[in-house]
Parts: structure tokens; sequence; C-alpha cells
């Protein structure tokens, strides 16, 4: 399998931005996606995951209900939907894919995408 995640870019505290993640490979829906980001100096979060039927979804503390994950199995993409954006999200943000199981632990995925910048201005 092998990712790609784009829709990253500068926005103002408070705005909104959807992250996608193309996948490539065969089984794409036998995987559960997660989104992980690192900022400058920290180590990489867990932002939110769901299983390979989007039948229950996951999301970090800091995150949760302001974004929201989606997926759809028949273009191989999952997406993350980011608003009420802060300073804070600030980050690469990373997707990433695990064969069947949810998990909010980076090591347990299989494959990352190359990631993408968020930047969200004061």
């Amino acid at each position: 399998v092998q990712l790609q995640a784009f829709g990253g870019g500068l926005v103002q505290a408070g705005g909104y931005l959807r992250l996608s993640c193309a996948a490539s490979g065969r089984n794409f829906s036998s995987y559960s996606m997660g989104w992980f980001r690192q900022a400058p100096g920290k180590e990489r979060e867990f932002v939110s995951a769901l299983t390979p039927t989007a039948g229950r979804t996951y999301y970090g503390r800091s995150v949760k209900g302001r974004f929201t994950i989606s997926r759809d199995n028949t273009k191989n993409t999952v997406y993350l939907q980011m608003n009420s954006l802060k300073p804070e999200d600030t980050a690469v943000y990373y997707c990433a894919a695990r064969f069947w199981g949810y998990s909010d632990y980076a090591g347990d995925y299989d494959y990352w995408g190359q990631g993408t910048q968020v930047t969200v201005s004061s």
C-alpha cells in the first residue's frame, strides 16, 4: 500500500482545512486508516483513526469535536476535515494504514504517507 497525503496549507486560527490521503494498492478496505501529526521538537501524536468499514472512529483528546475522519473505499481515500483550527494544530500531518485493527500507536501502523504541512496562524 502506498499513501499520499495532500491538502495542507496555511490558514488562520478558526479556519478549516480538509486533508486527503489517497491509497494505491489492493485491499484498501481491509485497512484501518489513521492520521498522526508531528510538530517540531515533539513526538508524533495520534490525531484520528477509523476502522476498515468506517464503522468506528477515534480521536485524540486535543482534536475531538473539531476534526472528523471519514473514508471512501470506492476511491481508496481517507479524509480529515479539520474545523476551528488553532495555532497548536500546526504540524506535519501523516496518514497511515494498518491491516484491519485500529490503533492509536504509531508503531502499529504498517504504511505511511509522506506528510503534509498544516500551519495555523494566530
